[in-house]
């Protein structure tokens, strides 16, 4: 039966008064029946689509956004929050018609610019997007998430002065923000400047997520009374992630490392099982921290400590990198026989790690990004002797290197 229009008001009334209150459930069934009655009313349209919005029901939304993006072409808001449904729903193409309609109604609308810049970066258009991020910062110049996303597309294509300007501007509204200062930190220290982001790279202890840290204080330097344990953040200590760390990282301390089962056996020093007893410990350090609570510089690195086992050389090389090794060479890929190898290639991780301590000549090819630890520059490490670090897709370099071999 057809609503009269005393009844369409009565439930419209209700159904804003419901939404108000952040009744978007009660209010979302007044709405449908609403826009039912008016099917070409874009108000009802757009608030039924609204309304669904914030109950997450996006895929419901999307049919009521685009009729009331189509009955209300001078609305800017209906375009925008059809563009919004639509990038939910991973259809950034329309989205960023919809967004490109809503920024001639508002060309000075830095939300509109900085949501076409998130459509263009979607869609693989990094260049696009960067400008857009731009025209949004030109309209507001402290828009923190255009801020944010230009300085990920900066660092992305290696303009790091750029990316740590808008780091940097994006501080000035939130300096003690931890991600932000820890993205500062992470820039600085991939061009090498451990003297400025060291401090920085600690606020990633501020920010929760999946981290292991025992139930012991915080170690910041101080002489203590104590024995000391440093461990590795990874909460699967058992990773490579962990392994890679634990081997780089456990030097330069008078300190108890915490690790696996399988580096226990191999460490020439005091260790700990996750899980043991922290009686007598009087602080805890993770790895990572280690090169600023002791002012480590790539320059100046302490060496790595002795390991139980030795190397025993013979004619095999370690392969343990994803692409596949060149024709011809006798490779080896059992981590657990790298003691045998005479030289070991593969990326950043533990079997690499191990052979370079081992002093067994090794070549990391290094990924994009790289670890900041590694340094800013290829070429043999500062962390180890045997060790040469070459771009993963230089395949001349790692040719040239293996000829020598």
């Amino acid at each position: 039966m057809a609503l009269s229009d005393l009844q369409i008001q009565t439930l419209t009334r209700d159904a804003v008064q419901r939404a108000a209150a952040g009744d978007f459930a009660g209010a979302e069934p007044l709405l449908a029946q609403v826009a039912d009655a008016r099917p070409n009313s874009g108000q009802a349209l757009h608030i039924l689509g609204q309304a669904r919005l914030k109950l997450g029901r996006f895929a419901e939304a999307r049919e009521p956004l685009e009729r009331a993006a189509k009955f209300l072409p001078r609305e800017a808001a209906a375009q925008v929050n059809l563009a919004g449904c639509l990038m939910v729903l991973g259809e950034h193409a329309e989205a960023l018609v919809a967004l490109e309609r809503a920024g001639r109604l508002k060309p000075d609308d830095a939300a509109i610019a900085h949501n076409r810049g998130r459509a263009l970066e979607a869609l693989g258009r990094s260049a696009e997007a960067e400008q857009a991020y731009g025209d949004a910062l030109a309209i507001d110049h402290r828009l923190l998430p255009s801020l944010s996303a230009r300085a990920r597309l900066m660092a992305a294509r290696g303009d790091w002065i750029g990316a740590l300007s808008d780091i940097e501007s994006a501080l000035v509204s939130r300096p003690s923000d931890p991600q932000l200062r820890l993205r500062r930190g992470e820039l600085l220290l991939r061009q090498g400047d451990w003297l400025r982001g060291l401090g920085d790279y600690e606020a990633r202890l501020e920010i929760a997520g999946e981290r292991y840290t025992p139930e012991l204080p915080r170690w910041q330097g101080e002489p203590l009374a104590g024995r000391l344990l440093v461990y590795p953040e990874q909460t699967d200590i058992d990773s490579d992630a962990a392994m890679r760390d634990t081997l780089m990282l456990a030097r330069g301390v008078d300190a108890v490392v915490q690790c696996s089962a399988t580096l226990d056996s191999w460490l020439d020093g005091p260790t700990a099982r996750r899980g043991d007893p922290l009686d007598g410990f009087a602080a805890a350090a993770p790895l990572r921290s280690l090169p600023y609570l002791l002012g480590w510089t790539l320059e100046a690195l302490p060496a790595p400590g002795p390991l139980e086992v030795t190397a025993e050389p013979a004619s095999r090389i370690g392969w343990f990198a994803p692409s596949d090794p060149p024709a011809g060479l006798e490779i080896e890929r059992d981590s657990m026989q790298i003691l045998r190898c005479r030289l070991v290639v593969g990326d950043d991780s533990w079997p690499i790690h191990l052979a370079a301590r081992l002093g067994i000549p090794a070549v990391l090819l290094r990924g994009d990004p790289p670890d900041w630890l590694l340094g800013p520059h290829d070429g043999v490490s500062p962390w180890y002797r045997t060790l040469e670090v070459i771009d993963a897709k230089d395949s001349e370099a790692l040719a040239a290197r293996l000829e020598r071999c």
